[in-house]
């Protein structure tokens, strides 16, 4: 499966979502960060994560 690093993952999930991409699951929320999936056109599953924000 391919990973991939986002920046702001809920934005991103709306934006594919308008765009015909289909989600896969609910997105979670663990202490390192947030991860959704979704499918390519060729039915190859991706994974989204959005780090934790480290800034104090």
């Amino acid at each position: 499966m391919i990973n991939y690093r986002v920046e702001n993952l809920e934005a991103l999930l709306l934006a594919l979502k308008e765009e015909g991409v289909e989600q896969i699951g609910e997105m979670e929320s663990h202490e390192y960060g947030k991860f959704a999936w979704i499918m390519d056109p060729e039915g190859n599953k991706i994974e989204l994560w959005e780090p934790v924000d480290e800034k104090l």
